[in-house]
């Protein structure tokens, strides 16, 4: 048996695997690479150049690989990448990138992507990542592993959000998180560590408590950055999960939320 509708219309350049599943009425348009065991529901709508990896599963009314929503993009050969295993919902519109930056738009492995959430032109997500409802990325945004946002999350151009942070629902980002950060409102402001989030994904009680006391220079104790990094560095630089943290902030090109 076929595993693609009759009423699909693929283009003759796109390049699907054997075992690719397409549902009625989706269209795969011209420079689309699709991987083993990816599922495209009905009514999608793929257009290249955008390369999907394997083991996918794509919901109906989800739009991938359109041209950027930039007022500078001519047309130019630029591309959407995505990973292996992810989930994509229902509605949801993934640019591909600009000229201006990388040309790409990324999307990693095994995330887990809820209806109607938006990832603009040269977005970089990681993996392990859930995109609530309505989450919604700006251009040229990087979003690190095990990021989680909550529904209606809204993140600015150029911002990046670090390994393990959480957003609650609503949240307005315009400068950088931190990584382990728990942070909501509009505009966004720190909260607390995700203590949770860390202990299901394995940390040790003492790696979480040394987190947890890097947080507090960092936001509780009134002092600059350079000088709450410098008392991190001095107290537990020699840990992975601080230099993790030290390394993020000090990159840091549009600023921390304090």
């Amino acid at each position: 048996m076929s595993l693609i509708h009759a009423t699909a219309v693929i283009h003759p350049s796109a390049e699907l695997d054997t075992e690719v599943e397409i549902g009625p009425y989706s269209v795969i348009g011209a420079k689309v690479k699709i991987g083993r065991g990816t599922q495209i529901a009905s009514h999608v709508v793929i257009e290249g150049p955008t390369t999907i990896g394997q083991e996918n599963r794509i919901f109906p009314f989800a739009s991938l690989g359109a041209e950027p929503q930039d007022k500078k993009y001519a047309g130019e050969q630029t591309e959407l990448i995505i990973g292996d295993r992810n989930v994509i919902r229902e509605c949801c519109t993934f640019n591909r990138g600009t000229t201006q930056d990388k040309g790409k738009t990324i999307l990693g492995n095994d995330n887990w992507i809820m209806a109607y959430v938006h990832i603009a032109h040269d977005c970089i997500v990681g993996n392990n990542t859930i995109f609530a409802n309505s989450a919604t990325l700006a251009g040229h945004v990087t979003i690190h592993d095990y990021v989680i946002l909550g529904g209606f999350t809204l993140v600015h151009q150029f911002c990046h959000i670090g390994e393990h942070a959480f957003t609650g629902m609503g949240s307005a980002v315009g400068k950088d998180i931190a990584p382990y950060t728990m942070a909501y409102g509009s505009p966004v402001e720190p909260r607390s560590i995700n203590a949770e989030g860390l202990k299901r994904r394995g940390f040790e009680p003492e790696a979480i408590s040394r987190i947890k006391n890097a947080h507090r220079l960092l936001y509780r104790q009134h002092l600059t950055l350079n000088e709450a990094l410098s008392q991190i560095e001095t107290e537990m630089g020699q840990f992975p999960e601080i230099q993790l943290l030290l390394a993020f902030c000090r990159q840091s090109e549009r600023g921390l939320i304090r």
